[in-house]
């Protein structure tokens, strides 16, 4: 892939077959577990009548996902006091769905606007905003799932099962990094 270039109001990028194939094949991936996540939502007569939608009140159990839909409030990991587990509980519950709705959008976003086969990405200002957040959430899943840390090396050693996907992270960094500098330009 070659920089990332505005011109005007479009941002312009070029994917060859492998790379368009690594970037829709994890967005997939995390737009699979977000939209799994969201039919964990307990079914609520009141909430169809209203329109006010309700999530699950209780963080993900797997780590990919309690990082890309962190709680609203902190609690105190010594003592959690019972009122402000409840509280938090009932903040995820009122602003999880609509967390994984802007996720799965913007997830939508990439896999409409990315051609399968590689190719040209022609794309309107937002377009590239909801190709930032997605390049985010993949890199988040991505540094999750391979424990990624501020001291660790830009290379691992061939033998460490990580190595592969560690440039994967980075080259997906570059991307999303040549990108803001187009959308800023």
């Amino acid at each position: 892939m070659k920089k990332w270039t505005r011109t005007g109001d479009q941002v312009l990028g070029r994917f060859d077959r492998q790379e368009a194939a690594v970037v829709r094949g994890l967005v997939s991936q995390i737009q699979d577990m977000l939209l799994a996540r969201a039919e964990e939502a307990p079914q609520d007569e009141l909430a169809e009548l209203t329109g006010i939608r309700t999530g699950p009140s209780t963080p993900p159990d797997d780590p990919i996902l309690g990082r890309l839909l962190p709680d609203f409030h902190r609690l105190d990991a010594d003592a959690p006091d019972p009122a402000e587990v409840d509280s938090a509980n009932a903040l995820r519950s009122l602003h999880e769905p609509e967390l994984l709705d802007l996720k799965t959008g913007v997830a939508a976003v990439v896999l409409q606007t990315c051609p399968p086969d590689g190719g040209e990405v022609r794309l309107a200002l937002e377009q590239a905003e909801a190709w930032l957040s997605a390049l985010n959430d993949v890199r988040l899943a991505l540094g999750t799932a391979l424990d990624v840390q501020e001291d660790m090396p830009d290379e691992l050693p061939p033998d460490d099962p990580r190595s592969p996907h560690l440039g994967v992270y980075h080259w997906l960094t570059w991307v999303q990094e040549t990108l803001v500098e187009a959308v800023m330009n």
